[in-house]
């Protein structure tokens, strides 16, 4: 694996936490799949050695670093066998959108807890009937004297049973010309309206994916992320008119560290199988010395490393402020990722043959696994229409 696009710091952050997976590895996170339980105690550990919190700022408890150094940290734990999915979207997403544009009581309230570990946020956008289309989102947030209240359904929210809180993408309307625009809403766990149920997944995991329902769930003003109209700290900082600023700020992210996910889980894939076919002897030499063996595996690195390139050049965009560039990057990095890891494992998987249906080498469960990089959170399909729309200047379908 290449570290050339890496500073000393960076490589010894990845060093580090590849320690700190292996100490934990696959059986560890089967197990908690098989007792229903979360992976508390890597979660803990991961906080106090400093890594859940490391893109958020330094004045809130984090480690000052970007979506470089969180990548590195999930994708490595990914490649151990025990990734954390809420890293995507607790520090990522809600911890980013709220250290960029929340309010000096927001980030007071919610980046150290986010940066510790001791606070978990859930995100959600998805609806019954507004998947890839963000513009159908039905959750609507109206004023009622000085409070919001939200009304709405989201599906296919993780972790909304160990979150302190949601963010929610909600509507309300421009009072100017009477659209409405999208807004971010942070929801207590406990706030009366606010019903969650689990959704039954073929899919095994220790996150599990909730709906919820939001009947009149009532919210102070401070609810909305960063304030109510623009504020003196700069043009369109204000919730009601940066959500839409706020909403993309968080899904580069997302987009980012889907493509660490994927690469971790690929490479933990592909690592079990050349291990394999180095010692699997059948005929006179190892596997892994005939082509036939050899070769798709060498397919499938080539392939990982070129998708860690390219979520590197997402990760570096984001982090220099640049927003066009990094959204260009971040979903051709989440597309190459997501590719990649599912060949990857479904390579490794051949090379094991029965034995990798085996719960003993526990590959087997990534090939559905891997699929969910292809879907989440935006399909390939949706990622084509993008490059094809912004980055090639084509017309649309929709």
């Amino acid at each position: 694996m290449s570290t050339a696009f890496e500073t000393e710091e960076q490589q010894a952050l990845r060093a580090a936490v590849a320690a700190l997976g292996k100490r934990y590895g696959r059986d560890y996170m089967t197990s908690l799949v098989r007792d229903g339980a979360h992976p508390r105690e890597l979660w803990t550990e991961a906080a106090k050695l400093g890594y859940l919190g490391v893109n958020l700022p330094e004045e809130y408890g984090g480690g000052g670093g970007g979506m470089a150094e969180l990548s590195i940290v999930l994708e490595e734990l990914g490649a151990a066998g025990s990734p954390l999915l809420m890293m995507i979207v607790s520090p990522a997403i809600c911890g980013t959108v709220i250290a960029r544009f929340g309010t000096d009581t927001q980030k007071q309230q919610w980046l150290p807890g986010l940066a510790d570990g001791t606070l978990t946020m859930a995100f959600g956008i998805t609806e019954p009937d507004a998947g890839s289309n963000s513009h159908r989102i039905t959750t609507t947030a109206r004023r009622d004297g000085g409070d919001w209240l939200l009304t709405g359904r989201k599906v296919f929210v993780s972790g909304v049973d160990i979150a302190e809180a949601t963010l929610i993408v909600a509507r309300t309307e421009d009072a100017r010309t009477g659209r409405l625009k999208p807004c971010l809403f942070i929801v207590p766990r406990d706030a009366p309206g606010f019903q969650r149920s689990q959704i039954d997944m073929e899919l095994q995991a220790p996150e599990k994916q909730f709906e919820l329902v939001l009947d009149d769930v009532r919210l102070p003003a401070d609810a909305l992320v960063g304030g109510g109209g623009s504020r003196s700290g700069g043009a369109g900082s204000g919730g009601e008119d940066a959500g839409l600023l706020q909403l993309f700020a968080g899904l580069n992210p997302e987009r980012i560290m889907t493509a660490a996910f994927a690469l971790g889980m690929g490479r933990y894939a592909l690592g079990r199988a050349v291990e394999y076919a180095r010692t699997r002897q059948v005929w006179k030499e190892p596997i892994g010395s005939h082509q036939a063996i050899a070769h798709p595996l060498a397919q499938a690195h080539i392939e990982l490393e070129l998708a860690r390139l390219m979520m590197q050049k997402a990760a570096r965009l984001y982090d220099e402020g640049d927003d066009i560039g990094a959204g260009e990057a971040a979903n051709m990095a989440k597309y190459a990722a997501a590719e990649a890891c599912v060949k990857a494992v479904d390579q490794a998987v051949h090379t094991l043959g029965g034995n990798g249906l085996t719960r003993e080498y526990g590959i087997a469960s990534l090939i559905t696994a891997a699929r969910v990089a292809r879907i989440a959170p935006v399909s390939r399909e949706m990622i084509l229409n993008y490059v094809s729309h912004q980055s090639l200047g084509l017309p649309k379908s929709y």
